[in-house]
């Protein structure tokens, strides 16, 4: 039997690009799926787009509190053994859950598959007609949307810290690395993170972003008992990089 998959897609005034994400979540054509969106208090029109899917898809509302606490929430409400992400704005490859849960049911003791993040461009034409571009190579990168996580993990690790606004992510991740989570790559793309004018991040500096945050709390955690930072788990590589 298919395991369930729960997807969780925070929202803050994503009606331009909300749509078109949980549409490559259904797009998965994958028959044990629950799609949770969690909007963080928008003011424009999401909440009416929200309410406009199948019932497989869950509206939940909350008073705006940032990503990491939507995506809590989100967590909290998920059904599913096996936990995935979208962000309003990103969108999902065709065979993304097809790649990712096929590693994760042939092989038992990895708990997170991560692939790689293709950047696409949004932008419009002088008719005022939206175009996309894919740009850069495919990278590994931090990011929640190109993984699939087993929800065993985040009731080891914990939730998201709700007080970061910026690399909560990260920060998570580092905890789970911490806590000896068996975290698995693929060499295909997971993700595509759309660059446009309203990214969250859109240019904050390192410092704004909590990178760094994310990073030295690490190091001080795995400093505490012996003064000197363990070594962190390596990732486990599919069968195709590892040829």
């Amino acid at each position: 039997m298919a395991p369930l998959v729960s997807v969780i897609i925070p929202v803050f005034n994503g009606e331009r690009f909300l749509r078109d994400a949980v549409q490559s979540v259904l797009d998965q054509n994958y028959s044990g799926l629950e799609i949770i969106i969690v909007d963080d208090g928008s003011t424009d029109g999401t909440a009416t787009i929200a309410k406009s899917f199948p019932e497989t898809v869950r509206y939940l509302h909350q008073a705006n509190q940032g990503p990491a606490a939507a995506r809590n929430r989100g967590i909290e409400h998920a059904q599913g053994s096996l936990l995935a992400f979208a962000d309003a704005d990103d969108l999902w490859p065709a065979d993304k859950l097809a790649l990712q849960l096929s590693f994760l049911m042939t092989d038992p003791a990895t708990e997170i598959v991560m692939g790689r993040i293709q950047q696409v461009l949004i932008s419009r034409t002088v008719e005022g007609q939206t175009q996309t571009e894919e740009f850069g190579e495919p990278a590994f990168s931090v990011n929640l949307g190109s993984a699939v996580i087993r929800k065993s993990v985040f009731e080891r690790v914990g939730l998201l810290d709700e007080t970061m606004r910026y690399s909560e992510d990260v920060d998570w991740f580092m905890r789970a690395r911490e806590a000896g989570a068996a975290i698995a790559t693929i060499d295909a793309v997971t993700l595509f993170y759309r660059q446009h004018e309203e990214n969250m991040t859109r240019g904050k500096s390192t410092s704004e972003l909590n990178v760094l945050k994310a990073l030295k709390r690490s190091l001080d955690r795995r400093r505490e008992r012996t003064g000197v930072a363990a070594a962190l788990p390596t990732f486990k590589l599919s069968a195709e990089e590892q040829s």
